[in-house]
């Protein structure tokens, strides 16, 4: 049986070039609107953040998805955004160990 090809994505935060599984879509919709999108199949742009806490604070420090997202992003939704990667490691973590 052939290997599956994995999906690459760059995270906005540290430039490295991960598995998608492995990070957050966060979306941008027509109407400006940013919010994150776990199935990774909104319409709208999107921009990848890893899943590690530490790349989501320096993201909110420099406004990295202002830039990525071409849109202004809430203090409030990087604090949603941080609760869900602290999360998705958690999950992560548990399956995997």
């Amino acid at each position: 049986m052939r290997q599956r090809k994995v999906p690459m994505r760059k995270c906005v935060a540290s430039n490295e070039m991960k598995p998608k599984k492995d990070m957050v879509r966060v979306v941008r919709d027509k109407e400006g609107t940013v919010s994150l999108d776990p199935t990774g199949k909104q319409n709208g742009r999107g921009a990848y953040i890893s899943l590690d806490p530490e790349l989501v604070k320096k993201a909110q420090s420099k406004q990295m998805l202002n830039q990525a997202l071409n849109a202004k992003v809430e203090d409030t939704f990087y604090e949603e955004l941080l609760e869900y990667v602290e999360y998705q490691k958690a999950r992560m973590e548990l399956k995997n160990g």
